[in-house]
């Protein structure tokens, strides 16, 4: 895989207040160049949600109510997250929740395409069994040691994705062998099929 030849790529990761459907309380992104992710261009900030953070999330990811007390609201950070995601392509594990809450809060955003690392796993490693994010940077072998931050944090999450997508690509041999594999039909990015062959018209 020629890493060269990619497009500009954004690794992103949300996470929401337990609310149907999810408001978001973080979000990050952070860009991959030349095969690597660029740590310190990553992008990430708390959001104040309209409904307080239930329970049940506050347990996956550890983010408190009293911990976005004072971050700013949606609407005050949504048109520079538009802005830096808007024609580029992103890339999430189990990416139609990701790309969902972020399209919910932005209807008329338009990436280049979707990446998703769940279903390019599935792909790559059809017999693994287990494709969640934990089980692959384990299977792969992935040094998540020098992330910073932990777990179910956005910052940390699509950092460990990003490295988790450089690993599944280099099975690879093109961008857009990338694409068939990774791209979730009727996802943004998406191949187009195959026109059917026409049959040959004569005239007698």
């Amino acid at each position: 895989m020629d890493f060269g030849t990619w497009p500009p790529v954004f690794v992103v990761d949300v996470e929401g207040n337990g609310g149907q459907p999810p408001e978001l309380v973080e979000v990050a992104a952070i860009p991959v160049v030349g095969g690597s992710p660029v740590p310190s261009s990553v992008r990430s900030t708390l959001l104040r949600p309209p409904s307080p953070i239930t329970p049940f999330a506050r347990r996956v990811h550890g983010i408190r109510n009293q911990d976005v007390e004072q971050a700013p609201t949606w609407e005050q950070v949504g048109p520079q997250i538009h802005a830096s995601l808007e024609g580029v392509w992103i890339c999430a594990h189990n990416a139609h929740v990701d790309y969902g809450v972020l399209l919910r809060h932005m209807p008329d955003w338009k990436p280049a395409g979707v990446l998703d690392t769940l279903r390019l796993a599935r792909a790559t490693y059809p017999k693994a069994g287990r494709y969640s994010l934990d089980a692959l940077v384990e299977m792969t072998g992935i040094d998540v040691a020098a992330i910073p931050g932990q777990r179910h944090r956005a910052a940390y999450d699509a950092h460990a994705t990003a490295l988790l997508l450089i690993a599944l690509a280099g099975h690879y041999g093109t961008w857009d062998a990338l694409l068939a594999a990774a791209v979730p039909p009727g996802m943004p990015g998406a191949p187009l099929p195959p026109a059917p062959e026409s049959e040959e018209q004569t005239l007698w």
